[in-house]
């Protein structure tokens, strides 16, 4: 029999740890960022920019600020499933206060971090309850989905969604994918701006996911990121409301970091539908414990702006029309950019650009096309062809429209 083996002799714990590979997005921000060019346009990172470059803060996120330093109130920790003016406020956002299953209390929110953290909550309680399911997301789909889920415990697969020869939906395939999926399979469904190709389903096309995820008897996890950037914030509510309205479980994650600007202050929620008020009691039960064992409670601040926005009728006003305001500027991007291209490559077509919503685009430019404009011109962009069209503005739009014509002819 061998010897235990010393514990000098042993290599040191951390000696075997791998690299990681670099985050594709934050990779490209890091690149751009020690870049001296000073014509460098960062067309990777997911944060909406105004005309001037800058990520704004917003008037009614500045008035309700100001009115809680005023009150100077204690910062105590928050109850382990959040500020409950926060959570019903979220949630009514979402599906509406005079919803069935808000009134009837069958729908479970709590206050998460981020919308990363709304995902990882209900990945988390997905994992306790049919541990066996895979995970089925869009191909492509948010970086982060995949990881997230795997890190979960789960089995993570692809359905179809973007067909690259239309540059549009790829309806036929994702229908046909999701109909062979078996009962208990989850799918992870972009509520509305989907991240990565501002590609769409229509309202026809989430009723017929629906009827398939019914019979199916599949699980729906919807993400919402995006509410407000698609065509306004009821009409970017409506796969959630169609879903929670027809059925019972519905996961579901949202975030008010692009909606109110709030980036730093991690500002999510997860929220489940289910059958009943007692089933919801003890849903709630167990995603208490998830967030007790995970970090406990969370943040005071920023949940507390987004309350105070949404409890103010004037605050909520000012609110829709500034949002409103960010929702035109990036679709006016989308029409000045394909117009300047067009002007200067007469012989492309870009014009799916403008058909895609919210701050993401597919541009249709390949690989080796990104490479040249990140190495030629100091404008960045994922490898796919993803753009995110916020952050185009009048100062530097010409310049992008410019070398973007000149890769593609």
């Amino acid at each position: 029999m061998n010897a235990p083996q010393s514990p000098s002799l042993r290599a040191p714990l951390l000696s075997t740890v791998p690299l990681a590979p670099s985050d594709p997005i934050l990779g490209i921000t890091e690149a751009y960022v020690a870049d001296q060019n000073p014509k460098k346009v960062n067309l990777g990172v997911g944060v909406y920019y105004d005309d001037a470059g800058k990520v704004p803060l917003l008037e009614c996120v500045r008035r309700a600020e100001s009115e809680r330093l005023k009150a100077a109130p204690p910062r105590n920790y928050l109850p382990i499933d959040g500020l409950a003016a926060y959570d019903r406020a979220a949630q009514e956002l979402v599906f509406g206060a005079e919803f069935a299953a808000v009134k009837e209390k069958r729908i479970v929110t709590v206050q998460a971090i981020g919308g990363t953290g709304g995902l990882k909550i209900g990945a988390d309680f997905l994992r306790q309850i049919t541990p066996g399911s895979e995970v089925w997301i869009s191909d492509p789909s948010w970086e982060n989905h995949r990881q997230l889920f795997e890190a979960a415990g789960f089995t993570v697969r692809s359905y179809p969604y973007y067909d690259p020869r239309t540059r549009g939906l790829d309806f036929p395939g994702m229908r046909n994918a999701l109909d062979r999926l078996g009962a208990g399979a989850i799918v992870v469904l972009h509520a509305c701006c989907h991240n990565p190709t501002g590609v769409d389903l229509s309202r026809e096309n989430w009723s017929e996911i629906l009827a398939i995820v019914q019979r199916r008897g599949l699980i729906p996890f919807l993400d919402l990121a995006y509410q407000g950037f698609g065509d306004g914030l009821e009409s970017d509510a409506l796969a959630a409301r169609l879903f929670g309205g027809a059925m019972s479980p519905v996961f579901l994650s949202t975030s008010f970091s692009k909606s109110l600007s709030l980036y730093g202050e991690r500002v999510g929620a997860f929220s489940l539908v289910t059958a009943s008020p007692e089933e919801a009691t003890r849903v709630l039960s167990q995603l208490k414990r998830i967030v007790r064992t995970n970090y406990s409670n969370p943040p005071t601040h920023g949940s507390q702006l987004a309350a105070g926005v949404l409890a103010s009728p004037e605050l909520r006003a000012l609110w829709d029309r500034e949002l409103g305001a960010m929702r035109e500027r990036i679709k006016h991007m989308r029409r000045e950019l394909v117009t300047k291209i067009k002007q200067r490559a007469p012989g492309v077509d870009l014009s799916s650009i403008v058909t895609q919503r919210g701050l993401f685009s597919y541009s249709g430019l390949s690989k080796e096309q990104v490479q040249r404009l990140r190495k030629e011109y100091a404008i960045y962009a994922i490898e796919t062809g993803r753009i995110c069209v916020a952050a185009l503005n009048s100062g530097n739009i010409d310049y992008v429209a410019q070398a973007i014509a000149k890769v593609i002819q």
